[in-house]
């Protein structure tokens, strides 16, 4: 879209934060009559009457429970499939006789299917709903998954991680057309944040499961755990997501129309601002997953189970700045403040670790490395509800395209991170720590660049 006509819907957006409450309620109260067969319309900007208005709230209140915890759990599922298999890559190194670099690529491949497959159902489902695309996903998920469990050699692996990675986009980029589908302005800020507290339990706990399903099994037996997941997941999702995106909301057209409508929303100057802020904020991240099995085994000599220890305390320290932000400072704070600490914090977090890791204060030992990442990835928290809410709150009548645009760079850009921190080999944490400086100044540059905030002193 011309900037001219992204500037008004931006304008348009911040028009209706004031009735977010309202825009909830009708969307979750119309989604729940269609659903009982009832027929009625439902959209973000549809009112509801005064007289409804306590009925509503209630039915709020018990919709949006169900849906956070059906999103959240579709949220969950990425980090679950990256994080539990951690504690095992230098053990699958070992069994199928594979190089570092090489075991990396199965992280790449699944992050790559993730980010393509994006592409393609983020526009599927802003033309056919999302549940039927989303349950489809699920499916061939499950399957890809066992394949995994099963694979015969790296290459193999690689493959079926690419299929896993292609089913699971479903997942990520639906969650966050329906959040877009039911909510708007500081309430949608509100539910990002919620569903961070939801999926962000999935990293905490997954490489504590990693490392004990490897005390009783080896690397084959968390796929297979992975495969059980995902049968759940798709049963859950089956019995009680239902559709939000009503047919009269639904898109027509092709391929064609699909591209035109993308070509649109990047020519949006600052919808591909936060777009490629976030993106690279996940690069950041992803560098620190893909590089800290590594780092802190191999380098550092820590077991599987006190890296899953560590990575589920800088879990929980994500889960924790993450609901300080949607709790206190969302609704009082500007999100483009907000967005602008999250940069400073990763930045200097990452300038700390480059120094640490390439020896300026002489040799240091896990704990301030430990600490370092601590604080780096506890301000991913303050970063990606703030980019995904700002990058939505334009894009209402696509959301499942702008959901697939903002999930295909960031699973792009961190498919291109992850073997660059395994380049130097595993005897040095110095390229995670460089490939984290760099996402992150060119983060923060993109988002002064492109987002120009300080223009902008009137949005949310």
């Amino acid at each position: 879209m011309p900037d001219s006509g992204s500037k008004a819907a931006g304008a348009a957006g911040q028009d209706h934060i004031p009735s977010a409450g309202a825009e909830v309620t009708a969307a979750v109260e119309s989604a729940t009559a269609a659903t009982a067969g009832a027929g009625v319309p439902g959209a973000a900007g549809v009112s509801v009457p005064a007289e409804s208005a306590p009925a509503a709230s209630a039915g709020v209140r018990r919709t949006s429970l169900l849906v956070t915890l059906v999103l959240g759990g579709l949220t969950a599922l990425p980090p679950l499939s990256m994080d539990m298999y951690l504690p095992a890559l230098p053990e699958v190194t070992d069994a199928l006789k594979s190089p570092a670099a090489t075991v990396q690529l199965t992280l790449t491949a699944c992050l790559a299917g993730m980010a393509l497959g994006q592409l393609v159902v983020g526009p599927l489902s802003d033309k056919l709903g999302r549940r039927r695309p989303l349950l489809i996903g699920m499916l061939v998920y499950v399957l890809a998954t066992a394949m995994c469990a099963v694979a015969p050699n790296v290459e193999m692996l690689v493959a079926f991680r690419l299929l896993q990675g292609l089913a699971g986009a479903a997942g990520i980029v639906i969650a966050r057309a329906v959040v877009r589908d039911l909510y708007d302005g500081v309430e949608m800020a509100r539910f990002f944040a919620t569903l961070m507290l939801i999926s962000g339990v999935a990293p905490v706990i997954a490489p504590v499961i990693g490392g004990q399903v490897l005390r009783i099994t080896d690397w084959r037996g968390v796929f297979y755990v992975l495969t059980g997941v995902g049968v759940v997941l798709t049963l859950v999702v089956w019995k009680w997501l239902h559709e939000t995106l009503p047919p009269e909301r639904r898109h027509t057209g092709g391929v064609g129309a699909a591209l035109r409508t993308m070509k649109g929303l990047l020519a949006d100057r600052i919808f591909t601002g936060y777009m490629l802020t976030g993106g690279l904020a996940f690069a950041v991240l992803f560098a620190y997953i893909s590089a800290s099995p590594f780092v802190v085994q191999e380098i550092y000599g820590a077991s599987p189970q006190t890296f899953s220890l560590l990575f589920g305390v800088n879990s929980v320290g994500l889960i924790v700045v993450g609901q300080v932000n949607g709790k206190l400072l969302v609704g009082r704070v500007r999100l483009d403040k907000v967005l602008a600490v999250g940069l400073v914090i990763v930045l200097a977090a990452a300038v700390a670790l480059l120094l640490m890791t390439s020896g300026v204060f002489g040799k240091v030992g896990l704990w301030p490395v430990a600490a370092g990442l601590f604080v780096l990835m506890s301000a991913m928290g303050l970063i990606m509800p703030s980019t995904n809410t700002q990058a939505l709150m334009r894009t209402p009548h696509a959301a499942g395209s702008a959901s697939a645009l903002l999930g295909t760079s960031s699973f792009l850009v961190g498919a291109v991170a992850s073997p660059l921190v395994g380049i130097a080999g595993e005897d040095t944490a110095v390229p995670m720590a460089v490939v984290q400086v760099a996402c992150a100044v060119l983060a923060g540059g993109l988002f002064l660049g492109l987002c120009r905030p300080w223009k902008r002193s009137a949005d949310v």
